[in-house]
């Protein structure tokens, strides 16, 4: 074995660092559009045909290209914002633009999900589409949420590995440069444990979560 225990730690401590910045990121931007497809739409709080047809047809744009390919793509654009297009920092731009349309999807989906009933209620007593949103159709959805932030979540793990392909660091990486590149199989198993060990863990938590909000 030609990795030690270091290497294992800063490639593990570097995926965290990818996944978890990406999906803080990631999520308020997938926020913001989630809502935006749902408010814009017909019949919504705020109907405007133009701005759900654009926003709708950039997401399905963006959700269409493969990370690898988005990745190497935007690489004029992650030197403009990081100064480079190699390492950790430069891998959590490109997986930003990956996850963001995804969980606006997700969050898009969790909205329509609740009973239009509660909706019509709120606007019943009066509450303004800033509050509907806000307190009550927010809220109603958080249970589907938390498993569309899991699912994203672990879709950004699966991301940060692919990353490793290009130089982006993380445990991705150290399969490539040790266990594939040097015929390394123990890290090669090393890492993808590491990784079924992440996502069962991620999966895990976030159904625990989701069940204690449901049950409130």
């Amino acid at each position: 074995m030609l990795v030690d225990q270091q290497q294992i730690v800063q490639a593990l401590w570097e995926t965290i660092v990818m996944v978890g910045v990406s999906l803080l990121f990631s999520f308020l931007i997938g926020l913001v559009l989630g809502v935006l497809l749902v408010v814009t739409r017909k019949g919504h709080l705020w109907e405007n045909k133009v701005v759900f047809t654009i926003l709708n047809a950039g997401i399905n744009i963006f959700r269409s290209i493969p990370f690898i390919i988005l990745m190497v793509a935007v690489i004029p654009f992650t030197r403009l914002v990081v100064g480079t297009s190699i390492g950790t920092a430069a891998a959590i731009v490109p997986m930003i633009l990956f996850a963001g349309p995804y969980i606006a999807r997700l969050i898009e989906n969790s909205l329509l999900e609740v009973d239009p009933g509660v909706m019509e209620a709120a606007q019943a007593m009066g509450a303004t589409p800033w509050q509907i949103m806000i307190r009550f159709l927010l809220p109603e959805a958080l249970s589907s949420l938390l498993l569309g932030i899991t699912i994203a979540t672990i879709g950004l793990v699966g991301a940060s590995a692919m990353a490793g392909a290009v130089g982006g660091g993380g445990l991705g990486d150290l399969a490539i440069t040790y266990g594939y590149q040097r015929f390394d199989t123990v890290v090669m198993f090393l890492t993808v444990g590491i990784l079924i060990i992440m996502v069962q863990g991620l999966q895990s938590i976030g159904n625990y979560l989701s069940k204690r909000v449901r049950r409130r």
